[in-house]
């Protein structure tokens, strides 16, 4: 990654268009943590388990783990990356990063060493966090198998490990020190690092600086009235846009207390929104969905709850609207958005706009947005459908690679988002489609070529194709067609096994594999994958079922 490319998108027309109207706010999230602490030190912000963290304990850990990534060597601008759960470390580092002048890449917990490796030396990472293990994973015997392919690995900072040799551990990095105020991070600085993957199947690094996420907060806040008093809930991985945004930056920001929870149950989430008075939550479908049916079966409605937004996956109307049935009061609401572009609408924040919360991906807001024709890229009118194509103060500053960052706005700075959809005259969105093919599982974006390119290695296959089917859960998952060579054999079982091999992220693993004798393809030879997905859709898969 060219780690200076990224300033030439900052000082366009419209950047400045921002500073002067206040859109950029001029600040940095240190500036944020500092005054909470000056005025609610003793406030509790993070609750995660037992954990229950101040601002003045977040402030002073945070001041102690700039201090030893100095004495590490790290240098203002450089990159410092973590793969962790949801648990309180990853708010002390996201913040000492602001305190010392570095950029944050956060990888989500279930990437692997395909996926890892080529993000830590894309980003340039010159540490990362990670836990020792968590769940099924040794991370650090995952980052040696890395540095042992000839990568040139980062340091290892563990979090919550023990005392392996091999590393440096969280609670002995650095010592308690008073930091010099010059040496934090400018407003313009690049602030996150954050890759998600495109239909090519190789990551995409999206850029934001201080200005661009705080400017998503500030949104937020407003449109969704937040108040000091108020508890956000972020179940999500803090290593998604979301849940960064919301768990480490908001509760700064905000000056709100933030509920972290590092495994999804839903009778645990219940339990929690109740004994910590959440009032606002944002996650993807299936924690809906699930949430819904905790609270149906135990017959009581968490008093304190009054929103509950959702994204990043196909939203039924039905799931909303059962969703408000089980939770009269609280507002159930489709939002849209993405890492480049975190709430191009922010969903409703009125009762009287309930129906069409179910129907639509919620109201424009704090962001233009033009729909064009996707062929001609010419606009077209009001209702119909077309590319959604936005532009605002929260948007990143570019990509990591100077051609994808070409390819991705029209003449005007208006980013491309690849979907396709309906805007009405008072602003709602509605989202039809994808000019691509990626696959949101569970509100992750998987590229099906990534898992092709991997399955065509595989010495029994001639060809292959991955589409979305539906998934009762996740709302989507990978179905594969395949085509044998002669003599070649392939099972479900085998092929998982296959991908297991090559260390892809079990998210990644087809569902469903259909043997056939031959692909649909164009003339020019071009498979045709929207008949596949037309043929994918006639099986649903329910949660733990393979075909």
């Amino acid at each position: 990654m060219d780690k200076h490319a990224w300033n030439e998108r900052i000082h366009s027309r419209v950047a400045q268009g921002y500073r002067d109207s206040g859109a950029w706010l001029g600040k940095t999230t240190a500036d944020y943590a500092l005054q909470r602490v000056l005025d609610t030190p003793e406030h509790i912000a993070v609750v995660e388990g037992e954990n229950r963290l101040s601002y003045a304990q977040l402030w002073a850990e945070a001041q102690r783990v700039t201090a030893g990534l100095r004495d590490l060597g790290l240098q203002p601008g450089d990159v410092i990356s973590f793969q962790l759960p949801n648990w309180w470390e990853s708010v002390v580092v996201n913040l000492a990063a602001s305190l010392g002048g570095w950029s944050v890449n956060p990888i989500v917990p279930i990437y692997r060493d395909a996926e890892v490796g080529f993000i830590l030396q894309d980003c340039q990472a010159k540490v990362i966090f990670v836990p020792e293990t968590f769940r099924s994973t040794n991370y650090v015997e995952m980052l040696q198998r890395i540095a042992a392919n000839g990568a040139a690995g980062p340091l290892i900072v563990t979090v919550r490990g023990g005392n392996t040799g091999a590393t440096l551990r969280y609670e002995m990095l650095g010592r308690e020190r008073p930091l010099p105020d010059q040496a934090r991070a400018a407003p313009d600085d690049l602030k996150l690092v954050m890759y998600t993957s495109g239909t090519t199947g190789q990551p995409k690094g999206v850029l934001h600086s201080h200005n661009t996420l705080l400017a998503e907060l500030r949104a937020a806040t407003q449109f969704w009235r937040v108040v000091s008093e108020d508890v956000f809930f972020v179940p999500s991985p803090v290593t998604h846009i979301t849940g960064y945004c919301y768990a480490l930056e908001l509760v700064f920001f905000a000056g709100i207390k933030v509920v972290l929870m590092d495994r999804w149950d839903a009778d645990q989430a219940l339990g929690l929104i109740q004994s910590e008075a959440v009032t606002l939550t944002l996650s993807a479908t299936p924690f809906l969905a699930e949430l819904t049916s905790a609270v149906e079966a135990s017959g009581t409605r968490p008093p304190s709850l009054r929103m509950f937004a959702t994204g990043g996956a196909p939203v039924p109307p039905e799931l909303v609207l059962r969703a408000s049935r089980a939770l009269p009061g609280c507002l159930i609401c489709r939002i849209y958005g993405s890492s480049e572009a975190p709430t191009v609408t922010l969903g409703i924040n009125d009762e009287a706009d309930q129906e069409r919360a179910a129907v639509t991906d919620g109201k424009v807001f704090n962001n233009e947005v033009r729909m064009v024709d996707p062929v001609t890229g010419e606009q077209v009118a009001l209702g119909q459908e077309g590319e959604i194509l936005v532009r605002g103060p929260e948007g990143m500053i570019c990509y990591a690679r100077q051609a994808e960052t070409l390819d991705a706005y029209d003449a005007d700075g208006f980013f491309r988002t690849g979907d396709l959809g309906t805007l009405s005259a008072d602003g709602f969105i509605t989202v039809t489609g994808r000019k691509k093919d990626l696959i949101i599982r569970g509100g992750e974006n998987l590229s099906p070529k990534e898992i092709e390119d991997l399955l065509h290695e595989h010495e029994d296959v001639l060809e292959a194709a991955v589409v979305a089917m539906p998934h009762t859960r996740m709302g989507e998952t990978p179905c594969a067609y395949v085509v044998l060579k002669r003599g070649g054999q392939m099972s479900l079982a085998q092929m998982c096994a296959y991908l297991d091999a090559k260390r892809l992220a079990r998210q990644k693993f087809p569902e469903r594999l259909v043997v056939v004798d031959a692909l649909p393809k164009t003339a020019s030879g071009k498979i045709l994958k929207h008949v596949l997905r037309d043929q994918a859709r006639a099986g649903i898969l329910s949660s733990g079922e393979l075909a």
